[in-house]
């Protein structure tokens, strides 16, 4: 089952078996059925995962 995360004040979704995170649900539930069934990840999926470095990073201080 797909993870609900909140992450620098945005919801997300994670793949509970990569631990890739989406902006969108659906994707994360694709990404899920994809390796649980293929044991590998789907560049056309991962391709719509949330690249680190587009997060906000935390400012200290």
């Amino acid at each position: 089952m797909v993870r609900e995360i909140k992450q620098e004040q945005k919801e997300l979704y994670q793949c509970e078996e990569c631990e890739f995170k989406y902006a969108e649900k659906e994707w994360a539930e694709k990404c899920e059925a994809w390796c649980k069934e293929h044991k590998s990840c789907n560049l056309e999926i991962t391709e719509h995962a949330i690249k680190e470095s587009t997060l906000p990073e935390k400012q200290e201080g």
